[in-house]
């Protein structure tokens, strides 16, 4: 199985690489992590930011296969706890397949991005920069197998 971290923006700061390269290369191959970067859409003083959210959800859509599970990061989506997403985890490793997780850009994700996920997750209350949920999230991937492999991390 493949987790992708789908997200807008590229030519993150070192310490965001750091952060996630760090997450990505401790998770075992049988639940590999990836990250695809979809390049952020011009955004002006007079931008029309419907049209840059529709052009970054586009890409987002184009780059998943169509079978894939799509999981979609919102902030009025179902709030995670670290045993639910081991759970979460767990099921997807039974079922098979692939499963992709959408981060939007800084205006979020497009009503076409929303409609293809089958689950909408919160990771916070909060509002958080985008680059530092790249690194949240892959924290959280990797807490959840440790988790669920008795691994020591999770204490």
């Amino acid at each position: 199985m493949k987790l992708t971290i789908v997200a807008v923006g590229t030519r993150m700061p070192d310490w965001v690489e750091a952060g996630y390269n760090e997450y990505a290369r401790r998770m075992p191959r049988e639940c590999a992590l990836e990250l695809r970067e979809i390049p952020l859409a011009p955004r002006g003083k007079n931008a029309d930011i419907a049209r840059a959210i529709a052009r970054e959800s586009e890409a987002m859509l184009a780059s998943i296969p169509a079978q894939e599970r799509v999981i979609a990061l919102d902030v009025p989506g179902k709030p995670q706890t670290t045993e639910s997403l081991a759970q979460a985890l767990r099921q997807w490793q039974m079922e098979g397949g692939n499963t992709s997780l959408l981060v939007g850009g800084p205006d979020g994700l497009s009503a076409d991005c929303l409609a293809r996920a089958s689950q909408r997750w919160s990771l916070s209350g909060l509002t958080l920069p985008h680059p530092l949920v790249r690194i949240l999230l892959a924290e959280q991937l990797y807490r959840a197998w440790s988790l669920l492999n008795n691994h020591p991390y999770h204490r």
